[in-house]
């Protein structure tokens, strides 16, 4: 008989293709531009001419803001799992950077190819820790010795004002829940994988009074 557990994992795939029109617009509504400005203040560190995956990109505003940086000689792999989502980011301009789009969730691809940088972009906070840990074991391997992880996901490691960040995040997986679009009903604190697999963090910045973290992670082994 199938575990139960297994069950509601496999139903609940975090898929946002029922929300891919408006999720932009939830997100704003909600934090602004926090979640914006969290990602492409890293973008500064991608470097010319590079080898980037991107995984759980959503909308694909994030390819124009790279485009931006770097408008050539990129070569990206931008792996989603909503179609719906790659619809919307196979219309974005990004320019003369070569974009490779993946329809897949990341546990199931593969590649040859070691990249220069890896994006998680609001990806770990998906899943339940036991899939965030194969999750990162996968993408470590993808990564080049020197590479660089820009993580950008939801925190409460900061104990100021945790009250209402607890709330929102509760709001916030509730109505995932609903809707049947994702996993995990808290937080994985991603950092203990990233130090015991020789990451250093070369930057760490907090936005929307700590609420959201982005790191900028160098594996050195």
């Amino acid at each position: 008989m199938p575990d139960p557990q297994y069950l509601i994992l496999n139903t609940m795939n975090n898929n946002y293709d029922k929300i891919a029109a408006y999720y932009d617009t939830l997100s704003r509504l909600v934090f602004f531009k926090s979640q914006v400005n969290a990602q492409v203040n890293q973008l500064q560190y991608l470097p010319k001419d590079g080898s980037v995956l991107i995984v759980g990109g959503g909308t694909g505003w994030i390819l124009e803001e790279i485009a931006k940086v770097h408008p050539g000689g990129l070569k990206i792999v931008y792996v989603e799992i909503s179609g719906k989502m790659i619809a919307l980011s196979q219309k974005r301009n990004y320019k003369n950077n070569a974009v490779t789009f993946v329809n897949i969730g990341i546990e199931d691809f593969k590649t040859d190819v070691s990249f220069d940088v890896i994006l998680t972009p609001f990806l770990f906070d998906n899943f339940a820790e036991q899939r965030a840990a194969k999750v990162f074991e996968l993408l470590n391997t993808y990564l080049k010795n020197n590479g660089l992880w820009f993580l950008v996901d939801f925190s409460l490691q900061n104990n100021n004002g945790n009250w209402w960040k607890l709330l929102l995040l509760r709001s916030m997986y509730g109505f995932f829940k609903l809707l049947r679009i994702v996993e995990a009903n808290q937080l994985t604190d991603m950092n203990p994988y990233f130090f015991n697999a020789g990451y250093q963090i070369l930057e760490l910045r907090s936005y929307y009074r700590g609420f959201i973290k982005a790191a900028i992670f160098k594996k050195i082994k």
